[in-house]
């Protein structure tokens, strides 16, 4: 478990001071996969949904990040035609401490409320990856971003399984790890929230 915790706590505490890939120099789908990565609010929003979609268990392993992933791309379409939404980075950072709560509790709710909302936090993250297209070309960027945020949603599913199979080993000491995880995403999105 410490091996996996090691790579999100570099991923936690990575200082902002990357730049986004440059479309012309990288291309346009590593562009788009590298936004999400280089956005702490970003990682922090996707893994969380990885790990509450893992303590969910059953269909919502699948169908929560399907659905975030689903409901971003209508975000980013929504920017690429210029329809503009309200508060997009205040709710990114909402989506932080949202989740990281649901994390943190355990919150056991219906598949299709889980989706709805986290398709409804998915949005705005869809929102500010188009308004950040920059030179890039918008199929290969919304490509790349939906790719590098399934991987994120598979990082936290996969800490979600592995601390059930170290379960036995452990006791519950696992569970609570990956709950801790959403505490501390819930304190460090209210830190980004207030800073």
């Amino acid at each position: 478990m410490k091996r996996l915790l090691l790579p999100l706590g570099l991923a936690v505490t990575a200082s902002p001071a990357f730049a986004h890939l440059d479309p012309g120099a990288h291309g346009s789908l590593m562009a788009g996969f590298s936004h999400p990565l280089f956005g702490l609010d970003h990682v922090l929003a996707m893994v969380a949904v990885g790990l509450w979609a893992g303590l969910q268990g059953g269909r919502a392993r699948w169908a929560l990040p399907v659905s975030f992933v689903a409901v971003m791309a209508l975000g980013f379409g929504l920017s690429l035609l210029g329809v503009p939404l309200p508060f997009v980075e205040s709710m990114i950072l909402a989506s932080v401490i949202v989740l990281g709560l649901l994390v943190a509790v355990a919150a056991r709710v219906d598949m299709r409320v889980g989706a709805g909302l986290v398709g409804l936090l998915a949005v705005f993250h869809g929102h500010a990856h188009g308004t950040e297209l920059g030179q890039a070309g918008a199929l290969n960027y919304g490509l790349g971003f939906m790719a590098a945020t399934i991987v994120l949603h598979v990082v936290g599913i996969a800490l979600v399984l592995v601390a059930e199979k170290a379960t036995p080993m452990m006791g519950d000491r696992g569970r609570r790890i990956v709950r801790t995880l959403g505490g501390v995403f819930t304190v460090v999105g209210a830190g980004l929230a207030l800073g």
